[in-house]
């Protein structure tokens, strides 16, 4: 009967959890896609070059929220891996002192994809300042979008990503080899996930330079394919597959702006 009742707790856990992360998806997509007109509208001016500190500032916070909305589905998976083992950890402890600890995971999370937008801000603001990424924040040059094309494709072949996406696709193993008691340890655990995330996921990010930062299908795309990445069978055969297209389609890029 106690393991009946606690299988019940673990469950109303997680779909607590789960209708939070479901809303703060939903809140990010909205805000991007309410957004998006406007920013990309504003950033097109024939000033887009000079940035002011306002600029950046709402560039960071959209490569932040659109972080969210992009990350947080397939973190999910681990993220609710965390929900079970903490309930099972701290036992018949109340409700909110047995969710504080999952909180402080996906806060841990979120700092590190925080970090990796402040960079994806700064490369975006370098990289039209050279003339690379057009007013609408896409790649304006078939060359640089055909080597980050090929790029990404190649880094979908290296151990690193492998590395990575094996503790992504396996939350249990990573959870249960890096399991560290109490607020602290489980902001250290956060801290981890986000970076082992964000080694597998950078270069696939990167293409948002190539497809346009706030094209909003081409960002939808990309999270479906970070989702697929995660929940698939074990292995790396998603990503390799991902990563001959990526090349295929990034040397025909080059190909085709060779012979113009």
């Amino acid at each position: 009967m106690a393991e009946l009742d606690m299988q019940s707790v673990i469950t109303r856990d997680r779909l607590i959890v789960l209708l939070c992360l479901f809303t703060i998806t939903a809140l990010a997509w909205i805000y991007l896609a309410l957004t998006a007109q406007g920013m990309s509208g504003a950033m097109a001016a024939p000033s887009v070059k000079v940035w002011t500190s306002v600029d950046f500032y709402l560039m960071f916070v959209m490569w932040a929220v659109m972080m969210l909305g992009m990350m947080l589905p397939s973190a999910s998976p681990m993220i609710l891996m965390f929900v079970k083992i903490n309930r099972n950890q701290t036992g018949t402890m109340g409700f909110s002192s047995s969710l504080v600890p999952v909180w402080v995971f996906v806060a841990g999370y979120v700092v590190v994809w925080s970090v990796f937008s402040l960079a994806a801000t700064i490369a975006q603001w370098a990289l039209q300042y050279v003339g690379l990424l057009s007013p609408l924040m896409a790649s304006a040059n078939a060359v640089f979008g055909g080597f980050v094309l090929v790029a990404a494709g190649v880094y979908q072949w290296t151990p690193l990503k492998y590395a990575c996406l094996r503790h992504c696709q396996t939350p249990l193993g990573f959870l249960m080899t890096r399991w560290r008691d109490g607020t602290r340890g489980a902001f250290q655990m956060g801290l981890a996930h986000g970076a082992y995330c964000v080694g597998c996921c950078w270069a696939l990010m990167a293409l948002m330079f190539v497809g346009g930062v706030m094209n909003l299908v081409w960002i939808a795309m990309l999270a479906v394919l970070v989702l697929a990445e995660k929940i698939a069978t074990p292995g790396p055969w998603l990503s390799r597959i991902v990563g001959i297209a990526l090349v295929f389609w990034g040397g025909w890029v080059l190909a085709t702006a060779y012979f113009q």
